[in-house]
């Protein structure tokens, strides 16, 4: 009976209830901090990886991943998305798409194992191969959780899911390090996400009860792939713009070239997703929560990108001033060539954070087919910089496609807002002051770096600049356009966690 309680939970009526805009906010730092600290074992092994490994064995990796990395958006066909956002969900319903995307995953594996020499003659890389082999098992462990996580999102369990992950990259950290030390070389890449999608797999099973039945293809079903089609052609489309790079810098300049890219990219990435992934959960389960009153949505997305965009924008900054400093002191000299990309990365980020929010808007509004026709507009606008940037080498590239983020970011927004009533002033009016208090604290920190600290070492120069950037930002957001929502936000949370864990040991 208990065990039935808790599976039916996940299939209540996804309405609005007494303090959804609070309790979103609330499992939104949770969520992000377990995150973050699920990041932060996964930049650690890649820094000890670095350390272990050589660029050419990164950059054989990520020619494979360049491709192996779309399986999850095609064995998820953007039902998780389509499953949270329903009003009502039955067993019936999520039985039939997992065995869906069950299926998806083991069509991918025997494709991708049918066209590994293909992948291998194409890169001229004969290592390729086995690669591409043992990566496929990822297919399958992703296809078997895929439901499950989507009705822990429904059930707005994020901080068992963080917890998950982190145990998860834990394990796959451990395992991928001790293959590295013990001479395994690339091997040690290849294990990591098969270790860590493993032990994710058995998480969620385990934390969410439910048993799949028999499939059955109702109207139901058929909306809910309907739906999910218009997230996976915006999400394909969107993956293959940000893949082309590393198959086309991999093809053009070879492994070692490709591995410098692709760790300045890592670091970044991971960045980037533990501010605005977590959060996509979050938002498009309470925003589709408060669809029927517009006002109160408009107002719940407004104070969550302009905080989301107060502090990534911060931590952006920073990282785009000591970004140089960053991978010589924590990648070790032979990653240096790394540096500058990531510093452009980072300034690119500024906009990409607030571009990557387009889904909590279109998810919301139920309107996944305009999320797709933007994803093929984004899609072609990325290759078009790809092409203009590759004949200047990683450099031009990571530089053509920040220039198109911040051509891209307010259009993105108003587009997916325009159903809500949302357009390109109220984003502005949302994240105008954070962006440039950024980007003047980026070109003040980049200068006193360069021409005040440049006699200092590489880790005492990159907290100076740490902070120096910081107070900078502060200075122009806070003191000048008197941006101040962010930070009482967070005070008011804090104080009420305080409140909560002083009467839980009462």
């Amino acid at each position: 009976m208990r065990s039935k309680r808790k599976v039916d939970e996940y299939f209540e009526e996804n309405k609005p209830s007494v303090g959804i805009g609070r309790k979103s906010l609330y499992g939104g730092v949770t969520y992000v901090v377990a995150r973050g600290a699920s990041i932060g074992v996964q930049v650690a092994s890649t820094i000890l990886l670095a350390r272990l490994l050589s660029p050419h064995d990164f950059g054989l990796v990520a020619m494979v991943t360049a491709l192996v990395g779309l399986a999850p958006v095609l064995i998820d066909l953007g039902t998780a998305d389509a499953s949270t956002q329903k009003a009502r969900i039955s067993e019936t319903e999520i039985s039939t798409l997992f065995w869906l995307n069950l299926t998806i995953g083991l069509v991918l594996t025997v494709l991708l194992a049918a066209g590994s020499g293909l992948l291998a003659a194409f890169f001229g890389e004969p290592t390729l191969t086995g690669i591409a082999l043992a990566s496929s098992l990822t297919f399958m462990m992703t296809a078997a959780s895929t439901q499950h996580y989507a009705l822990m999102r429904r059930a707005m369990q994020f901080r068992q899911t963080a917890m998950i992950d982190i145990f998860a990259n834990l394990a796959g950290s451990i395992v991928s390090i001790a293959m590295a030390y013990t001479g395994w070389g690339y091997w040690a890449l290849v294990a990591k996400p098969i270790v860590t999608s493993g032990f994710a797999a058995v998480g969620v099973w385990i934390s969410c009860p439910w048993l799949p039945g028999r499939p059955r293809l109702t109207p139901d079903v058929k909306e809910l792939l309907g739906f999910g089609m218009g997230v996976t052609g915006f999400t394909v489309t969107d993956y293959v713009a940000r893949s082309a790079d590393r198959l086309a810098l991999g093809y053009v300049y070879g492994a070692s070239a490709l591995g410098y890219f692709q760790n300045a990219f890592l670091i970044y990435s991971n960045l980037l997703d533990v501010l605005t992934g977590p959060l996509h959960n979050i938002a498009v389960s309470g925003l589709s929560k408060l669809r029927s009153n517009a006002d109160e949505l408009r107002r719940s997305w407004a104070t969550a990108l302009s905080s989301l965009c107060f502090f990534s924008t911060a931590a952006f900054s920073v990282l785009a001033v000591t970004g140089q400093d960053f991978v010589v002191s924590l990648l070790g000299p032979k990653w240096a060539p790394a540096g500058p990309l990531l510093c452009i990365c980072a300034v690119r980020g500024i906009a990409h954070t607030v571009e990557r929010t387009l889904g909590w808007l279109h998810v919301a509004a139920g309107r996944s087919d305009r999320w797709m026709w933007w994803g093929l507009f984004s899609a072609a606008s990325q290759l078009a910089a790809l092409a203009v940037g590759l004949p200047f080498g990683p450099v031009g590239v990571t530089t053509a496609y920040t220039i198109v983020m911040f051509a891209l970011f307010v259009p993105a927004l108003a587009h997916s807002g325009r159903p809500l009533g949302i357009g390109g002033k109220e984003v502005l009016r949302a994240v105008g002051p954070q962006m440039v208090a950024g980007l003047v604290a980026v070109g003040v920190g980049l200068v006193v770096r360069q021409y005040l600290l440049a006699d200092f070492s590489e880790m005492t120069r990159l907290l100076l600049s740490s902070v120096i950037t910081m107070a900078i930002y502060l200075v122009v957001v806070v003191g000048a356009f008197r941006v101040t929502g962010p930070l009482r936000l967070a005070q008011s949370m804090l104080r009420d966690v305080g409140a909560m864990r002083a009467r839980e040991s009462s």
